[in-house]
């Protein structure tokens, strides 16, 4: 088997995961992992596809293009990726931040994290438009902390640049999910 990284974007209407599953699965590929959403009025995905090591890659690929014309996609790539990259970490923590929208808010508070050594494993950004009001912007993230940081040290420095940027932070413990 093959692994293969696809992202696609374009401007959100029905169908797109309809067309580009069904594409995939014309060729046989399983999406193994996937995150889609719709960003802006744009629908967004990004998988990690398996596909069998008689597969056909040229036609996988002239399928794919078929479809990103056919959906009216902005962009759609497929990247071979090794199995080494396949393995996700298991997040352990949950990093929230809420303030008055400005830019760098995302910049920072994972700059800090990468200072640290911890390692971000998700991230999701909201912002919230109120009229006559100032926009708030929400940050979550899942992170995983390196050996020797525990949670209280982690929001510690965490504070430091909520302090910084004006920004709510909080820090808890994920418990572990069944999926």
């Amino acid at each position: 088997m093959a692994r293969f990284a696809l992202s696609a974007i374009g401007r959100d209407r029905p169908g797109i995961v309809a067309g580009v599953s069904g594409a995939l699965l014309e060729h046989h590929a399983n999406i193994e992992d996937s995150r889609m959403a719709i960003l802006g009025g744009h629908f967004t995905m990004m998988l990690i596809v398996s596909v069998p090591g008689d597969a056909d890659l040229d036609a996988l690929r002239a399928t794919l293009l078929a479809t990103q014309a056919d959906l009216e996609l902005g962009a759609l790539t497929l990247e071979e990726v090794s199995a080494e990259q396949g393995s996700r970490p298991e997040a352990s923590h949950l990093v929230t931040v809420y303030g008055a929208d400005h830019p760098g808010i995302v910049h920072s508070v994972a700059s800090a994290l990468a200072g640290l050594g911890v390692n971000v494993v998700d991230v999701a950004t909201h912002l919230v438009a109120e009229e006559g009001q100032q926009d708030i912007y929400a940050l979550m993230m899942e992170v995983e902390l390196p050996t020797g940081l525990d949670a209280d040290a982690l929001e510690e420095r965490l504070h430091e640049t909520a302090e910084r940027e004006r920004l709510d932070l909080s820090v808890r413990a994920l418990e572990a999910e069944a999926l």
